[in-house]
């Protein structure tokens, strides 16, 4: 059975505070009530032996005759105080160990009873580095959303955040009917994993015809699927495919997209959220790249990276450039690629034979 859960609730009384006050009201009293002692022509041993089993009631003997009034008083306080003492950490420290248990039986009962009332909302499938991106955007737009996650780390992020969440396999039906996915609006799954995006979204539309499904896919073979199975749209954020990915990006003119400007930098930085990074390179005379066009330079780059835009010699430039653009020398080129991969790009610039 899915896991469902809130944040944890607020109280009047943090568990943990009475545990702690309830450690410094003894560590107070026992030092005073030694002192009290010796004040009184006690030992230290005998004062400090005292104390302890006075306080923790153990009932031995006395180590010595409380013979006067003033030893009498001091006894008295200190068996007061400190069994109320050690009532009150015993309470705190029962409190502390269950009251966790107890939040988690009423926060499932709150998170089922909120879950069940949500209509049109969005569920997302996944809590990675994209899954949370989206669900960040999602909560400055003020649209409900259940987050699907079987990680407990992730769970726990979620549960910190604020988040209402399910735990469990997006792929069992049992979970996706925990999140209410037949009153949902949207689904999107933004798992790292294919196969399981495309089981989701098979999944998904069969519990709900009606529904608006959006699909990760980490491979271009994979959109075809994805599509089959019931996805309405599919986002290849790895191999950035045409003018979608590059409308997500944002850029109007690719001159502007020098080494350390500020626009570079923020298109760096949601870049490297997708784990993708941007790179401007030149062709240079007698690059293996003059004479190609931008198709034929991809295909032979395997996927590594995609172009997206031109900066002609002549000073003209090309945001979206089409497929069948040729290079130049001397043409400057945007290049956009997952990390670590499109580095390759100098080398595969220099190469004798592209093949």
């Amino acid at each position: 059975m899915p896991k469902i859960a809130l944040p944890p609730m607020s109280l009047s009384h943090s568990p943990s505070r009475n545990l702690v006050n309830g450690l410094l009201f003894l560590a107070v009293l026992a030092p005073i009530a030694v002192l009290a002692y010796m004040l009184l022509g006690w030992s230290f041993g005998d004062a400090l032996y005292m104390v302890v089993v006075t306080i923790f009631t153990v009932g031995y003997e006395e180590v010595r005759p409380i013979d006067t009034p003033e030893l009498r008083a001091v006894t008295v306080a200190l068996i007061v105080l400190g069994c109320t003492g050690v009532i009150y950490l015993t309470g705190a420290l029962v409190q502390f160990f269950t009251l966790s248990q107890i939040q988690q039986v009423l926060g499932i009962k709150r998170m089922k009873s909120e879950i069940d009332q949500l209509q049109a909302h969005v569920i997302v499938c996944g809590f990675g580095r994209i899954g949370n991106m989206l669900t960040r955007e999602l909560k400055a737009g003020k649209t409900r959303f259940v987050i699907i996650e079987r990680s407990e780390p992730r769970v726990a992020e979620a549960r910190d955040l604020g988040y209402l969440w399910v735990q469990g396999e997006a792929t069992d039906e049992a979970v996706l009917k925990s999140a209410g996915i037949d009153r949902a609006a949207i689904l999107a799954t933004v798992l790292p994993d294919d196969a399981a995006n495309v089981f989701i979204t098979l999944s998904a539309r069969s519990l709900n015809k009606n529904l608006r499904i959006i699909a990760r896919g980490e491979l271009p073979t994979t959109e075809g699927k994805l599509l089959h199975a019931g996805a309405n749209e599919v986002v290849l954020p790895a191999h950035i495919g045409a003018e979608r990915i590059a409308e997500m990006i944002l850029f109007r003119n690719s001159t502007t997209l020098v080494r350390g400007s500020e626009q570079r930098k923020g298109f760096e930085q949601d870049l490297h959220g997708l784990g993708l990074e941007l790179e401007v390179t030149a062709a240079a005379e007698g690059s293996p790249f003059v004479g190609l066009s931008i198709a034929e330079i991809e295909r032979r780059a395997g996927g590594a990276f995609l172009i997206v835009a031109l900066n002609r010699r002549d000073g003209s430039s090309l945001t979206r450039p089409p497929s069948d653009a040729v290079i130049g020398a001397g043409d400057g080129v945007v290049v956009i690629g997952r990390s670590g991969r499109v580095r390759a790009l100098d080398a595969f610039a220099q190469a004798a034979d592209l093949s």
